[in-house]
């Protein structure tokens, strides 16, 4: 059946139609497209409403977390009154509230090894908007097995990273990194942050690519990495070439089918966040048990803050010590293995890491603070802010 558009569509898209490399034909392609868009947060934000706004078919959203405060600085489909609700339920009434012709179709799940087939193979086209390594490789992976592109971003802070990963045409993302870092290694956007509208800028590069790709005009970022400094505002560009002994796309691929993804990239099950939960009870204090030790007058504890400097002064616990977890190794000798020690961040993620690191250096009467300065405000001093 030939796809047609009425006469409100072709209002709607009439900058798109004088437009030579677009035409009629090409807006029948895009309304005949469908694209998958994992995650509807930074970068799902604006890739989600430049495609529903372009006049693509269908669009899939992937994501099953719940909007937070903090999420609202970059994440723009999303509003203050959205706090608490289903980030799938927000995106979906935005979406078809910009654009009424176009399907908007959700997956309120993680993505996971045991979905991702099911989930990806009746779209076009991948577009990556996640922020960890696990679900990074998924989404290389099950495009490379499925044959489909994978349209890749990432931010950091002041940088981002842009490229279309299409394995029947250049290299995977394994090409490009064959190894995920350590965890732990690169920081996480909560922890590390982020400009708010970096993820605007890449994530509209990536509904560039995607609409490319759709209309089969211009040169995408196939074989190139686009790295943006917004800082100093520069962009430059990395040739890419497809590595021949690649496990999953290369000559003789070893990888057949999706694997565990957290094991690949050395997190316990529930990823980074639950890394504290592998220290043991015996290594950990809670807040209330912490507020009780400090209303005893003798046997107080040592409160160390392995957070950086700017965070310190957005909060901190009454009598701590500020020691930045990267400052430890030159700074143990402030601390003395006789005294009780607790210490804390954020979540308790980097806690645990400088918790593990002193005892390999010999310490032993160590507590690390179950949920950092967040359970902290929960169940403590709710006039404490968080972050």
């Amino acid at each position: 059946m030939e796809t047609v558009l009425s006469n409100d569509e072709i209002r709607r898209y009439s900058r798109h139609l004088i437009m030579p490399e677009v035409t009629l034909e090409g807006q029948k392609r895009l309304k005949e497209a469908s694209v998958l868009c994992i995650g509807v947060g930074g970068l799902g934000s604006p890739l989600a409403i430049y495609l529903t706004a372009a006049g693509v078919g269908r669009i899939g959203l992937v994501d099953f977390d719940r909007v937070e405060f903090s999420n609202l600085q970059r994440q723009i489909l999303h509003h203050t009154g959205d706090v608490g609700r289903s980030k799938l339920e927000s995106a979906a009434e935005k979406l078809r509230a910009i654009n009424p012709e176009v399907e908007v179709v959700t997956y309120e799940e993680m993505f996971t090894s045991a979905n991702a087939v099911r989930i990806c193979r009746d779209y076009d086209v991948v577009a990556d908007g996640t922020d960890n390594f696990p679900t990074r490789y998924l989404a290389n992976d099950v495009c490379v097995l499925l044959g489909k592109p994978n349209v890749y971003a990432s931010v950091f802070r002041f940088e981002g990273q842009a490229s279309v990963f299409h394995a029947e045409k250049g290299p995977c993302y394994r090409c490009l990194y064959p190894e995920p870092p350590p965890p732990g290694m690169v920081p996480s956007c909560a922890e590390g942050g982020v400009l708010g509208v970096l993820p605007g800028i890449m994530g509209t590069i990536q509904a560039t690519e995607v609409i490319k790709l759709i209309l089969g005009i211009g040169e995408p970022l196939i074989r190139r990495l686009l790295l943006f400094d917004a800082l100093e505002m520069r962009s430059t560009e990395m040739q890419l070439q497809k590595d021949p002994d690649c496990p999953i796309c290369g000559e003789h691929p070893t990888i057949h089918e999706l694997i565990d993804y957290e094991a690949f990239c050395g997190l316990p099950v529930g990823g980074e966040e639950a890394h504290a939960e592998e220290l043991g009870a015996e290594w950990e204090i809670t807040p209330r048990e912490l507020q009780a030790r400090y209303e005893k007058d003798s046997h107080q504890p040592f409160i160390v803050d392995v957070r950086e400097p700017h965070e310190w002064d957005i909060c901190h616990l009454p009598k701590a010590h500020l020691i930045p977890e990267g400052d430890i190794p030159a700074r143990m000798h402030e601390l003395d293995s006789a005294d009780e020690i607790v210490l804390y961040c954020r979540t308790g993620v980097r806690s645990a890491r400088a918790l593990k690191l002193l005892r390999e250096a010999g310490f032993r009467k160590l507590k690390n603070l179950v949920g950092g300065i967040h359970e902290w405000a929960d169940e403590v001093d709710s006039s404490m802010p968080t972050y």
